[in-house]
């Protein structure tokens, strides 16, 4: 400990004056001690900003089959539809499943996190919020339990990272608007709830500019996850503005291209392919609900089934293997374009 820094359990009673076996007999029962004894206990970890790996203490003893999953909007449809194949994956390999959203509130995230210690996981899979989450206890609760992160990729964090291309998305949607009509406009947020749409941004100005077309991309104000109301009132704003500077429109994500159909609707505009069609709409997720917009959307779908087994088996692969890989994975899987008739 001549560096300072606290490396276990041992370190952490020499600096405290507690005990070993006390401070072990702490974290199995905080009700296990006395009451004085609990609260200096607890003052020291406020100061020494102590956590102790929870995995490894659990190696004496059998793993719980508890897997906790985080997503951080479980109202998104898109979230709801990846935890539940990933809920049921483990449902069918014995595992019990604790489901956590964190609401796009990072405090929240971090009691969530501290909530899965309690209840001594096996594994976490999570979709972390992303640049808002707190880094610093997210990696500190990967060091303590088997982790893998899905959706939202945060640099050296977890075991490993499972998740969609975002510019597998947006160069097919992008390569078929060109192709079949004008180069299209970007719709997005300027302030992005997900950090995918950061990638799809840049893997859309890429896309434009290895085609040879002027990347044009339009940012409408909105926080939040609200994405459906964020896109009506945007698509409202750039259509009475005039400032649409195309007839297409591809958008960072379905529940803002719903928003935008929304919009086009309560103004009379008709989107489409067909004659009497003013604009072309296309965006990237395939939603559950995008088939049955009017006119359905045309997207580049995420293959929600193989994102969600690559997760659940990098988790038990995880496990398996004591809590550590060789080195940090990264999957990415490619989207698929689905023509429908809004593009």
């Amino acid at each position: 400990m001549s560096d300072g820094k606290i490396r276990n359990m041992e370190d952490f009673a020499a600096l405290s004056g507690i005990s070993r076996p006390t401070i072990s007999k702490y974290f199995n029962d905080p009700q296990s001690v006395r009451q004085s004894t609990r609260a200096k206990i607890e003052e020291a970890i406020e100061r020494y900003d102590y956590r102790p790996n929870i995995f490894a203490m659990n190696q004496n003893r059998k793993l719980t089959k508890n897997v906790g999953i985080v997503v951080p909007y479980l109202a998104d449809p898109f979230f709801a539809e990846i935890a539940r194949n990933i809920e049921q994956r483990c449902i069918d390999s014995g595992y019990r499943p604790t489901l956590f959203s964190s609401h796009g509130d990072p405090e929240l995230e971090v009691e969530i996190l501290d909530t899965l210690r309690s209840l001594k996981p096996a594994g976490v899979l999570i979709a972390p919020l992303g640049r808002a989450s707190r880094k610093g206890a997210l990696e500190r609760f990967c060091k303590d339990v088997p982790t893998v992160l899905f959706d939202s990729n945060l640099e050296g964090i977890g075991a490993a990272f499972v998740g969609s291309d975002n510019f597998s998305f947006v160069s097919q949607t992008v390569e078929y608007m060109t192709r079949t009509g004008a180069p299209p406009a970007f719709f997005e947020m300027r302030t992005p709830a997900n950090p995918n749409a950061n990638k799809r941004r840049s893997a859309y100005i890429e896309m434009m500019s290895r085609l040879g077309f002027d990347p044009k991309v339009i940012q409408i104000d909105g926080e939040g996850w609200a994405f459906e109301e964020i896109g009506r009132r945007g698509a409202h704003k750039v259509l009475e503005d005039g400032s649409l500077p195309t007839d297409a429109i591809l958008c960072s994500n379905d529940r803002l291209a719903i928003g935008f159909l929304s919009a086009c609707y309560e103004r009379g505009l008709k989107v489409g392919r067909n004659p009497d069609c003013v604009l072309r709409v296309a965006s990237n997720d395939d939603h559950p609900f995008s088939k049955f917009t009017c006119p359905a959307l045309t997207t580049a779908a995420h293959d929600y089934e193989r994102v969600a087994e690559h997760s659940v088996d990098s988790l038990f692969l995880l496990i398996e293997n004591g809590g550590s890989l060789p080195t940090r994975e990264e999957t990415l899987f490619p989207a698929r374009l689905v023509l429908r008739a809004s593009a």
